[in-house]
């Protein structure tokens, strides 16, 4: 039996590359922010509501094909490499689909506007901004199946370096297209999704190109001719993939309906939940790579037949996960009132933020035992039953019991904000508690069938 920490140092070593791949995507909207924060307070609100649009449209619709890497694993793991190609094939017609459907709302993105009832100047430039995001899209879906082909075969360093390569492109191409460089028109705000879209194509191209041409993927026949749709693969596909998709829209939503709710209670009041959430997303990149390597290296071990093994990589990615949080919310809970002073200098929005970010270290306990737990399953294929919890319980007791203990009196005196993030805390607690008890019957479930089979073999 393999020791505990050469488990954990396989884990690490998966998930390191992951984690910094994901922060670079993450230091792209950083820098996109504070650029065209130099140009006007329009430019600035277009580009972050022009990002938050374009993100909840994109990410809800490829979030779809977050299934490759799971696939791709069990191919890996059973020694069936040829077949590898063969599934980034279909993966192909399905992101072919996803990038129409994707293109055409943003092109057209008059709900959006509805909702949102923004002024005639920021609506100009949000509408420039996704529009621009458009012919990014394509580039974007590229990358994300390079991705996940990668991290289903264990090797998620290539992932990091082009997305490093990326971030690296950005600052000079904002540049450019932001402010004017080089004699190109200045286009503002919307300037920063154009080069977004510009240096996605670059980095797509270099990313399969090599990929191509790289001696270790040329067993998985990924150069060989693009395969005709098979359905029942593509149906097999969906089927893991569509209730991911529907996962991510549930989270997605409850959070975002959370920032409406809470923008009624006034800007001081918003500006410090925009900081809580923002150290929400940040801190949740560190449980989200360490359930990416897990999801992977589960799925190796289950598909090559030792679920054994696979039920101990789960219990050790658990374990690891949430040392890591335990950590992170101390640093929460203790250092609240530094945190906030990093964000902003207005004594009344650091006054607001104090006990949310307190409340963030409970939040993130909660949710990084769930997104550990949650891309366990996905290497056991398992993805119906977490999106049903994630629709029931986001969108119920944490949004729900957000708005009662938040803007009403039904529970005591209106909380504002806390009572917000008191019941999304509740409801993300429930939420882990279910996958991690979901995933110890599946993984047990598995293990019993192996230990049935090899005591038949024998007898």
């Amino acid at each position: 039996m393999e020791k505990p920490h050469s488990l954990t140092r396989e884990l690490l070593r998966f998930a390191a590359p992951v984690l910094i791949a994901q922060l670079a995507m993450m230091a792209n909207a950083v820098i996109d922010t504070a650029m065209a924060g130099r140009l006007s307070a329009v430019d600035l609100a277009a580009v972050g509501i022009g990002a938050a649009m374009m993100g909840t449209v994109m990410m809800s619709l490829i979030s779809v094909l977050l299934a490759l890497t799971p696939i791709i694993a069990h191919l890996y793991g059973a020694g069936q490499r040829a077949e590898v190609g063969r599934e980034v094939h279909q993966a192909v017609w399905i992101a072919l689909a996803l990038a129409a459907v994707t293109i055409l709302a943003l092109r057209h993105p008059g709900p959006f506007m509805h909702l949102a009832a923004l002024q005639p100047a920021v609506e100009e430039k949000v509408r420039a901004y996704l529009d621009a995001s458009a012919w990014g899209v394509p580039a974007t879906i590229a990358l994300r199946l390079f991705s996940g082909l990668s991290t289903g075969i264990g090797r998620p360093r290539p992932v990091m370096v082009f997305n490093l390569l990326a971030l690296g492109l950005k600052v000079p191409l904002n540049a450019v297209f932001m402010y004017g460089w080089l004699g190109m028109p200045a286009m503002g705000g919307p300037g920063a999704a154009v080069a977004t879209a510009a240096g996605g194509w670059l980095v797509a191209g270099l990313a399969w190109g090599w990929c191509l041409k790289h001696p270790d993927y040329a067993e998985f026949h990924i150069h060989a001719r693009l395969a005709a749709p098979d359905w029942r693969a593509i149906r097999a596909f969906l089927k893991l993939g569509l209730p991911i998709g529907l996962t991510f829209i549930a989270d997605v939503t409850a959070f975002t309906l959370m920032a409406v709710f809470i923008a009624r209670l006034g800007p001081v009041v918003s500006g410090a939940h925009q900081i809580a959430a923002n150290l929400t997303a940040t801190a949740f990149m560190v449980p989200l790579a360490l359930g990416n390597a897990t999801s992977a290296l589960a799925g190796h071990a289950i598909a090559a037949g030792d679920r054994e093994r696979a039920r101990r990589i789960c219990a050790r990615a658990v374990r690891v996960g949430m040392s890591a949080a335990v950590v992170l919310s101390l640093v929460f809970w203790l250092g609240a009132p530094w945190i906030a002073a990093l964000y902003t200098t207005d004594a009344q929005v650091q006054a607001a933020a104090i006990p949310l970010i307190m409340l963030v270290g409970l939040y993130h306990l909660g949710d990084a035992l769930q997104a550990v737990t949650v891309n366990a399953l996905r290497g056991y294929k398992k993805s119906a039953v977490p999106m049903v919890i994630y629709a029931t319980l986001l969108w119920g007791p944490g949004l729900g019991g957000g708005i009662l203990l938040g803007l009403t009196g039904t529970f005591g005196t209106a909380r504002g904000a806390p009572g917000f993030w008191m019941a999304a805390t509740g409801a993300m607690w429930l939420v882990a508690a279910l996958m991690a008890l979901y995933l110890e019957r599946v993984s047990r479930v598995k293990q019993g069938a192996t230990s049935s089979s090899r005591c038949t073999a024998r007898s």
